[in-house]
């Protein structure tokens, strides 16, 4: 059997097995300006447009990121498409967070963002006039790592196994921050995105469909 056979067939081999073990959520594919979690394969893909920044965001998530995982994506039914569309330099910063290290983390550090939302964008809510300052001062890395710092990102990150050097790393990639600004840009021209959360089937703008219950009225796998 040559190399690419061997390949071929390990390749088919895991698709049988996460089938076999309803493992889809382990899956995780980067696409172009996205990250995709689920089976590749799925006739259903639900692609969700989304903002750090955004309650209506991070609500959804608390309410539908379990159901989605469990009923949807685990059966390998759905997969989900996670989209980016940044609207503030905090939402960025978190942002280039999520996408640090390598694509079998970004989910699990989306649902760390979403889920503990209240608490960071409160101390951003409440951050005192110097602390705005160094946001908006120096260089765009150091600007970066001052919110995080003053936000509790550093903290965060470690718990999901990032030193401080990882983190530093990360927020230091100005080609990455460029990326997916420009990514988000072209999400929104796109798609036609006007708001967050929204959400796409199979390619195509579910016009109104903002909350977990109406899409879960659209897609029906």
């Amino acid at each position: 059997m040559t190399r690419i056979a061997r390949a071929l067939a390990a390749t088919a081999f895991a698709v049988v097995a996460i089938a076999a073990t309803g493992n889809w959520n382990a899956t995780v594919a980067r696409t172009d300006g996205a990250h995709l979690i689920g089976n590749p394969a799925a006739k259903t893909k639900v692609t969700e447009f989304v903002s750090y920044t955004c309650p209506h965001c991070a609500n959804f998530e608390k309410e539908a990121g379990g159901s989605i995982k469990l009923g949807w994506v685990q059966t390998g039914k759905v997969a989900l498409e996670v989209r980016h569309i940044v609207r503030d330099p905090i939402d960025l910063t978190v942002a280039m967070l999520t996408n640090c290290g390598s694509k079998d983390k970004f989910y699990q550090n989306h649902t760390m963002f979403m889920l503990s939302q209240d608490k960071w964008l409160g101390k951003a809510q409440l951050a005192l006039p110097s602390q705005q300052q160094r946001w908006r001062s120096g260089t765009m890395p150091q600007r970066w790592r001052a919110m995080a710092s003053d936000l509790g990102f550093y903290e965060m990150m470690e718990t999901r196994g990032y030193t401080r050097v990882q983190v530093d790393q990360c927020l230091g990639d100005e080609a990455a921050a460029k990326r997916i600004a420009e990514q988000s840009e072209s999400n929104g021209t796109k798609y036609g995105v006007t708001g967050t959360p929204s959400f796409a089937l199979n390619g195509k703008l579910l016009s109104g469909v903002h909350t977990w219950d109406a899409l879960r009225e659209a897609v029906k796998p």
